[in-house]
């Protein structure tokens, strides 16, 4: 980082649309601190972002509104940011037939994938040379066997791009796919089960590109996995549970990130409200507990460690915070900082040096 850089944090939220719903915020490292830049409304529950910080854009879910009684959809919106953290809404496209949870983007700007949980099914939407959302090219939905319901929660792209590979809360599998880029079409090429019931989440990859860790949401594991550069696929190494052994309440996990060294493996449970925190040993390829430590709120449906590491920022939904967290990079260990900020129902948080 250079002296004059500056790290942007672009939050999206539950909201409606006349409310605001994405904010910009300037964290201060050396302070530990979060000011308010900017914020705006026009989308219902912008609750992810994927942001493009080369060319200053912000891509923003959304859910359509219908007036004639019809079923809500998915929508996605692009929002420049400036030097300063003014936001200004361009333009939007109807994406899926029914709501969006996730957005991802390829760095070559040419596609969005957003992810249907009650559709069951992923989106592929073309990008224009000015970064304008363009249309939707395919839908792939997931068939559910009799008395199953898929619920497609994420994608994400493999290191190299070459694939994507998106988790089946519902059916219990993570599918890989490629993009055919000259049809416009999304190939499915295999899945990989994860445990009856685990609930597959989200994603995250080690730096080797090596492994992959996926957090299930119904059963509070985070799973291990090798990745298969070749083919995209996964296999198994271990499963570790996110909760301590005496808890018993109701849980259910969201987030999962992994330190840029690789070292350390961060998971969020919603209903005993934390952060765990796994070292992962390369060479044995085991994962080892570290902590567990409170995110200060309740239903913590996002965070995220700042580009330098130092830091982690936890959006609490139900507490309306984000909490700071202060990272030892040594022990992987989180400490609070004691500061935070109040933001109605934040449940994605996006921090960038700009």
């Amino acid at each position: 980082m250079t002296q004059e850089q500056k790290m942007f944090v672009f939050v999206g939220s539950y909201a409606e649309s006349a409310s605001s719903g994405v904010y910009t915020y300037e964290f201060d490292e050396k302070e530990s601190a979060l000011r308010l830049l900017d914020q705006t409304s026009g989308l219902k529950n912008p609750t992810f972002l994927n942001v493009d910080v080369a060319n200053s854009h912000i891509y923003a879910i959304g859910e359509t509104e219908p007036t004639d009684g019809s079923a809500k959809g998915g929508e996605v919106m692009m929002i420049r940011f400036d030097a300063d953290g003014t936001l200004t809404r361009f333009n939007r496209t109807n994406t899926t037939p029914t709501t969006t949870c996730h957005v991802q983007r390829d760095s070559e700007n040419k596609f969005l994938l957003v992810s249907s949980y009650h559709g069951g099914s992923a989106g592929l939407i073309s990008l224009k040379d000015n970064g304008h959302v363009g249309e939707l090219l395919d839908v792939q939905t997931h068939q559910a066997p009799e008395g199953e319901t898929s619920r497609v929660h994420s994608a994400f792209f493999s290191p190299d791009e070459k694939f994507l590979l998106i988790q089946d809360l519902g059916l219990d599998l993570i599918r890989t796919y490629s993009i055919d880029r000259e049809a416009g079409r999304l190939v499915p090429h295999g899945d990989t089960h994860t445990a009856k019931g685990a609930g597959p989440r989200h994603l995250a990859f080690h730096s080797s590109g090596k492994f992959a860790f996926v957090i299930n949401e119904l059963n509070s594991t985070i799973a291990s996995y090798r990745y298969d550069a070749v083919n995209g696929s996964l296999s198994e190494i271990e499963v570790v549970p996110t909760l301590p052994s005496d808890y018993t309440g109701e849980n259910g996990c969201s987030e999962i990130a992994v330190s840029a060294d690789g070292r350390f493996v961060y998971g969020a449970n919603r209903g005993h409200d934390s952060i765990v925190v796994y070292a992962f040993d390369e060479a044995s390829e085991k994962l080892s507990l570290v902590e567990h430590v409170s995110t200060e709120g309740g239903h913590p449906r996002h965070f995220a460690l700042t580009p330098s590491g130092d830091h982690l920022l936890a959006a609490n939904r139900d507490a309306n915070n984000i909490v700071i967290f202060k990272v030892d990079k040594e022990s992987g260990r989180l400490t609070s900082t004691g500061n935070s900020v109040s933001v109605s129902k934040p449940v994605c948080v996006r921090p960038y040096y700009v």
